[in-house]
This record gives structure tokens, C-alpha cells and sequence, in this order.
């Protein structure tokens, strides 16, 4: 079901929370158009999903078959445009005005696949696809909940895998160290809010994620809370 007010969707997902329903959402950015729902209520024809091992996909290609080599031709901004937003995050940080920026910019892609496509073809742990509007795939766990616990995995940190001794490279980074533990810091303050007993129980480790480019090494830490009983 669509939601247009976000009072009302929270209290459906409230609902679905309270009852131990399993539900999914999608919101969108200005917060004005949410989807909440229980997964087989969900039209595949609108909605595909794959979270972990939770996934509405049907096992089979979009009609027609994907191209065995699809093009795929990004336009990165120009060299002076990302300066000026770069010379822009500089100047506030500076200032004091934020601990940590993700500093990220549109880039217009050519290809041959449509989104439902990409989707099929992407190959990530969360993935989902919007009929007509988007396609998001990501190798990272934002948030998860296990036997009391609620757990968040930042990543930060990147290295070519093909280089020699990448692992050691990225693991004594001194600027790559400092952006992880800044954003492990800001994720303990935040599960901080909704949990008890926050700790770091993994600090930097690395996962290998496979890309259009090759391989990646990737930072990554564990960080758990001790949820209440209600």
C-alpha cells in the first residue's frame, strides 16, 4: 500500500511490528511517498526485492534475454565541476561543521538495459527495483536484528584487489583509518538511541566485493546494541 503521509505509514509499520509481521518498505527521499506492505502482497510487476535470502524474483530473465555484452558507458562530472563541491566540503569541514561528508555527484550512464535488467543482472546481497523509476543494488548491511541484538556494519574504506598487498595498504591508511573510525564512532552514538550495552564487536575487516571493474576490498566494522524486551 501507498502511503503519502508519513504519520500513517509509521503506524502501519507499527502495526505489522507489534503483530511480528514481516513487512517491506521503501521511502522515498522528501518522505512523501512510502510503500509498506507484507511480501505477499507485493506485485512483481511494481516491486522486485532481494534482501539476503529474501527475495520476490522470479528465477528467470526479463523477456527478451539481457545482452551478452551490454553497454555501459558512464559520464563522470567534469574535473572542475567536482572541484567546486570538493573546495565547498572542505571549507566546512574546516569550519568545524560536520565531523564526516559523503561527497557524491550525479553521473549519467548510456546503456543498452532497461532497469528491470540491471536489476536481474546485478549481482549484491540487497538489491530492489521500482517499476519505471529506479533500480539500487548494494553490498551493504545498513541494519540487522538477531536474538536481541540489533547490529550495523558501516563500510569505509577501498582498495583495487588486484594491487599487491592491498589488504595491508587500506588497513594502514592513515586518512582511510580515520573516515572508518569516525563513521563507527557516529554509528555507535546512533544505535546508542534504541539499544543498551553498544559495543564495536568487529573493527576492520575486510570483504572482497565483486564490481563492472574487477574486484574491491572493502572496510568494514561490527557494531551491536542490546535491544529492550518490548
Amino acid at each position: 500500500m501507498w502511503f503519502t503521509d508519513k504519520v500513517e505509514a509509521m503506524s502501519q509499520m507499527n502495526e505489522y511490528g507489534d503483530n511480528m509481521r514481516p513487512f517491506f518498505f521503501l521511502i522515498n527521499y522528501d518522505q512523501n511517498r512510502i510503500y509498506v506492505g507484507e511480501p505477499d502482497t507485493i506485485s512483481k510487476e511494481e516491486i522486485l526485492y532481494s534482501i539476503g535470502d529474501y527475495t520476490n524474483t522470479p528465477e528467470c530473465v526479463p523477456a527478451g534475454g539481457c545482452p551478452e555484452r551490454p553497454v555501459w558507458q558512464p559520464s563522470p562530472q567534469p574535473v572542475e565541476k567536482y572541484a567546486e563541491a570538493f573546495n565547498k566540503v572542505q571549507a566546512q569541514l574546516y569550519a568545524g561543521n560536520s565531523y564526516l561528508v559523503n561527497l557524491t555527484c550525479s553521473t549519467p550512464v548510456k546503456t543498452d538495459l532497461t532497469l528491470k535488467e540491471i536489476y536481474t543482472k546485478a549481482q549484491a546481497p540487497y538489491k530492489v527495483y521500482l517499476q519505471d523509476s529506479f533500480v539500487c543494488f548494494s553490498p551493504e548491511t545498513f541494519i540487522r536484528i538477531r536474538d536481541g541484538y540489533i547490529y550495523s556494519y558501516p563500510m569505509k574504506g577501498t582498495r583495487d584487489a588486484s594491487i599487491p598487498g592491498a589488504k595491508e595498504e587500506l588497513l594502514n591508511d592513515p586518512k582511510e583509518s580515520a573516515e572508518h573510525a569516525t563513521i563507527t564512532d557516529l554509528i555507535r552514538n546512533d544505535l546508542s538511541q534504541v539499544s543498551e550495552q553498544v559495543e564495536v564487536s568487529r573493527y576492520r575487516y575486510i570483504d572482497e566485493i565483486r564490481t563492472n571493474r574487477g574486484p574491491l576490498l572493502q572496510m568494514s566494522s561490527e557494531i551491536r546494541g542490546k535491544l529492550q524486551d518490548d
